[in-house]
């Protein structure tokens, strides 16, 4: 559970805090139990409220904006997909001394699954193809620009900074040729189309096996759905990663930049949340010993 702070700027949020705001501004949900969900997510606390609610409050600044973006973009897009996605169901605003506005959605059950223990990958894999795919049939037109569906070009300082502060806890020579091959990958010269671009393990939900859901929509967006290829390797082992790329339909240029957009998350994260989030730093040393393992 991340209850410690990543970030100089996080504000203290608990489950006082938010009964009070529940009470508040909800009063027909104000007698429910609030308890606060072990997750290792970085921009939002997670608080059960009842048995069918959730309360997803920001961490820090930079989270804020997420709220109205998927309170715009969830109703939209959730019915046109093939598994639940989070439901708003309250839109919070500042109080009880906390400053920015939240969310309340409804309930989703599952758990998250943990690369290198998946049940039935090649089934996970057709699902989370199922999911990207039809995401990306979606009509883009009006779309917020995505943040990470862009080329990989934007990324390349702040990679290679994050290469440098691993130097000697990584193979950084292999690590930064597997960036530079990445960077000379084709660009997506196709219309642009949605992308999640958040497809971490903590982000997925499954049940006895199966995809159940996809949450936190804070990144959604349209322009190269590359990224959404990540889970290949931050979740699927590599028997399974074809049958992803197939049910995807990724070509090799497309695949290639999917890599990179992996490989670029996981080292950038990886220094970053050394200490203050393991769950992560552990996916993100998978992912990077997964792809030199390619």
């Amino acid at each position: 559970m991340c209850a410690l702070k990543m970030r100089p700027d996080e504000v203290e949020i608990d489950a006082a805090l938010v009964r009070g705001l529940i009470a508040g501004q909800f009063p027909a949900w104000g007698s429910l139990p609030v308890k606060r969900l072990e997750s290792s997510g970085t921009e939002n606390a997670m608080f059960r409220l009842g048995t069918d609610l959730v309360v997803r409050i920001p961490r820090h600044p930079g989270a804020v904006a997420d709220v109205a973006h998927e309170q715009r973009w969830l109703p939209r897009l959730g019915p046109l997909l093939p598994v639940a996605s989070p439901e708003p169901l309250g839109r919070g605003e500042p109080g009880e001394g906390f400053p920015w506005p939240w969310s309340v959605y409804r309930w989703l059950d599952g758990r998250n699954p943990v690369a290198g223990a998946v049940g039935e990958p090649g089934q996970l894999a057709k699902e989370l193809g199922s999911f990207v795919g039809a995401l990306r049939r979606i009509d883009a037109h009006g779309g917020p620009p995505g943040h990470r569906a862009v080329p990989l070009a934007t990324r390349d300082a702040e990679t290679r900074e994050a290469i440098a502060q691993l130097d000697g806890r990584i193979d950084t020579a292999a690590v930064t040729a597997l960036w530079e091959d990445a960077l000379h990958a084709p660009e997506h010269t196709g219309p642009p189309v949605w992308a999640h671009a958040d497809l971490s393990p903590g982000n997925v939900l499954v049940t006895a096996g199966r995809l159940g859901a996809v949450i936190d929509f804070g990144t959604v967006g349209v322009g190269d759905p590359a990224v959404d290829l990540i889970p290949a390797w931050n979740l699927l082992p590599a028997p399974a990663r074809h049958t992803f790329r197939e049910a995807v339909g990724a070509d090799d240029a497309e695949w290639a930049r999917g890599r990179g957009w992996a490989l670029s998350i996981s080292l950038i994260q990886l220094p970053y949340y050394w200490r203050t989030n393991p769950p992560l730093a552990e996916n993100s040393r998978h992912v990077i010993a997964a792809i030199l393992a390619e």
